[in-house]
Parts: C-alpha cells; sequence; structure tokens
C-alpha cells in the first residue's frame, strides 16, 4: 500500500485580483467626471472683493472673463508691477476688447448672443481708473451685460 503524503504545509491562500480591474476603472471613471480642467492660465494676481449682496450666474458658458491686477512675479521683469488686463490666457491693452467681444460672439450661437455675459474679476487692490476703461470699451463694444466676481462675506459674530 501506497502512503499520500500531503505536498505543502498549507499556508494562506492567494488573494483574488479577478476583480482588480473593476476597481481601476471604476477609480479612473470618477477622475475623469468630477475633474474640471482650468480653461485659462492666470497670469495676473486675482483676489477678488467681498460683497455681501450677490446673485450666482446661471448659464456659466456664456460668461466671458476679463481679469485685471498686478502681473505674477513671472512676468513682472517683463511688464511691470502696474495692473494689467487679461483676456484668456494673453495680455491685452483696452483697444484689443472691441476685437476680443467681437470673437467671443463668433464663436457662441446667434440665439445665445444676446445672453452673453462679460465679468470682470479685478483684482481688490487694482484702482478704479482700469476699470473705467474697460467698461467704457466695452461699452463701444457694445457688451452691456456686465458683472463683477466678488466672494460672498463672512458675517463676523
Amino acid at each position: 500500500m501506497a502512503k499520500f503524503g500531503r505536498k505543502g504545509k498549507g499556508g494562506m491562500p492567494a488573494i483574488s485580483t479577478s476583480s482588480l480591474p473593476d476597481i481601476v476603472f471604476m477609480l479612473l471613471f470618477f477622475f475623469m467626471v468630477t475633474t474640471v480642467m482650468r480653461e485659462t492660465t492666470l497670469k495676473v494676481k486675482n483676489v477678488v472683493p467681498y460683497a455681501s449682496e450677490i446673485k450666482k450666474l446661471e448659464k456659466k458658458s456664456l460668461v466671458s472673463y476679463v481679469y485685471v491686477g498686478e502681473p505674477k512675479k513671472a512676468f513682472q521683469h517683463i511688464h511691470g508691477t502696474e495692473a494689467k488686463i487679461q483676456l484668456n490666457d494673453a495680455f491685452a491693452k483696452i483697444s484689443d476688447i472691441a476685437d476680443w467681444i467681437i470673437s467671443e460672439r463668433l464663436e457662441r450661437d446667434e440665439k445665445e448672443v444676446p445672453f452673453m455675459t462679460t465679468s470682470l474679476k479685478v483684482d481688490s487692490k487694482t484702482k478704479m481708473g482700469i476699470v473705467t476703461d474697460i467698461k467704457q470699451a466695452l461699452r463701444k463694444a457694445s457688451a452691456l451685460k456686465i458683472n463683477y466676481s466678488t466672494k460672498k462675506e463672512v458675517p463676523v459674530e
């Protein structure tokens, strides 16, 4: 008669990795859905002021942003420390605003153009002179819906 021997001393069974691809794809899908891509790289300092009475914009897809503020450190050796205007990803002058508004309108559907809003994201330390010049240029370009971006003021108790 033959004896049957044990081949090994048992031990821990191997961990099943069959559900690992499902978990990886679930995480990948989650991060793809929740990640927001920044449309514009800010080249100016932009700390918007606080306000007590604010209202959210309904359709953010119809909003064009004008950033105003002191250039960031990387751009100060070229542009100085005075407040500058940024339209999309480039510095601009007051005279460039009308052409920019026209290009923004051409990107939209004809039905959406009357609902377009120009939002001014102005640094809280910026002087009002440049803001007034921007508003005049927007008025000449018939961009009459203007919004000022702010943060909600936290009530002090």
